[in-house]
This record gives structure tokens, sequence and C-alpha cells, in this order.
């Protein structure tokens, strides 16, 4: 008979369910004394000329060893990337993989503006962004001070680091960026006249093919959510309209 951690374990989806679980198991190996964070971190001569290739994810998995900030963060991430995959990639696993792939590969390349060893923090700000333009009817409450809606969701949280570091969060704010480029390129330019409708990252056929056996049913194709991206119609999938107020945490 199942316990009910484990059943809550598998009812989170696969991808959200694999990154969490790499980032705790990172997490034990430091804390074990099986790595260190040095050995973790992205350092582009030693990924690159060291041949060191698998810092490109571990600086991805690793959010501090075993702590209240650790599980914060982790929280943060299930809740976020869950209601992500669950909502407008219901069925697309393939196309939530490529958009974790490519804001990955995006953070590397802006990484230089930051003095960040680990972009996991960042990466989740894009998970966040994407999720809070593509449910514009939620209303959320923070710490029991205010409500607002879920495309500010970012820009509190942004405000609240700022405001208790008293530092300038540019991860968030990489983050931000990362999230706010596919949210144009995937939500937006696909409705303008001038595309023709097409998607520029559209995720390949070799990500989906990869994939066919592991998402729940066939891929589901995203156009049917394009003309809910900037709350136009109906609300698509993850843009239903609450009633309520959730809270941000």
């Amino acid at each position: 008979m199942a316990i009910p951690i484990e059943d809550w374990y598998y009812d989170v989806p696969i991808i959200t369910r694999t990154f969490v679980t790499a980032a705790v198991l990172t997490s034990l190996s430091v804390q074990v004394g099986l790595v260190t964070p040095f050995q973790l971190y992205f350092n582009f001569d030693k990924a690159f000329y060291d041949l060191q290739l698998w810092r490109l994810a571990t600086n991805f998995l690793y959010f501090g060893q075993f702590s209240l900030d650790f599980l914060y963060h982790m929280f943060f991430l299930v809740r976020y990337s869950r209601m992500l995959e669950e909502g407008s990639f219901r069925g697309r696993t393939a196309d939530y993989f490529w958009l974790l792939f490519m804001a990955a590969v995006s953070l590397l390349l802006l990484s230089p503006l930051s003095n960040m060893p680990f972009l996991g923090s960042p990466l989740a700000f894009t998970l966040v962004y994407i999720w809070s333009r593509r449910n514009p009817f939620i209303r959320l409450n923070f710490v029991g001070l205010f409500v607002f809606s879920a495309p500010f969701l970012p820009w509190v949280l942004l405000g609240f680091s700022l405001l208790l570091n008293n530092v300038f969060p540019t991860g968030d704010m990489m983050g931000i960026a990362v999230g706010h480029v596919y949210y144009f390129f995937e939500d937006v330019w696909p409705n303008e006249r001038n595309s023709g409708g097409r998607r520029l990252l559209k995720t390949p056929q070799i990500i989906v093919r990869m994939f066919e056996g592991i998402q729940d049913g066939p891929h589901i194709p995203p156009q049917d959510d394009l003309a809910f991206a900037d709350g136009l119609g109906e609300p698509g999938v993850d843009q239903v309209q609450n009633e309520g107020v959730v809270p941000v945490t």
C-alpha cells in the first residue's frame, strides 16, 4: 500500500519530478561529502577546456545544503513547475523539456553578466515568469499583505528579494529576460500577421520522438493555446478564472 508521500511524488509530472529529484540528490551528495560545490558550479574553462561537462547540468541542480532555504526553493520549484507542466504543457512533455533546455542554454550564455556560480534559481524564475504570463486571470495573495494579478508575480518577488538582500537580483532578472523571450516567440509572435503563424522555438521532432513513450497520451500541438496568450478569448488550460485568491507560497 502506497504511503501518501509516495502518491504525491508519483502524481508530480515527470519533468518536474525528475528535476526536483535530481536537485535533492545533488544536495544530498554534497551533504554527505560525496562531492563539493566546487565540483558542481559552472565555470567556462573547467567545463570546456578541462572537459568537465557535467558542470553544464549540475549548476542548475544545486540549491544549497539542506536547510529552510533549500526547502523553500524546492517548494517554490515544485509548485510553479508543476502548475506549468500540468497546465499549458499538459500532454506536451517534449515541449516542456525543450523549454527547460533552451532556458538553461540561454542562462549559461548570460552567466557572464552575473557572478552566480549556480543558476537553478534563475531557471526557476524563468518558469515562474512564463506561468504568470499564461495565467493573467489568477489573483495571488503575497504573505497576506496584498493581492495582485499573476502577471505581477515575478516583479513582486524581485522587489521582495531586493528589499531583503539589499542587492540587485541580477539572477532573477536573467530569469525574467529568458522567460520573456520564450513567451514572446512562443505565445505572441505566432499571432502576429507578419509571422505567418510560424513558431520559431518549435520543439525539434527528434525531441518529440524521444518522449513519445513517456508523456501521457499523444503529443498535443500548442497552437490551441496561442489565442489565449494575452488573455484574448476564453481562458486556456491553465488560465482558468479563479474566483478566490491563491497564496503565492
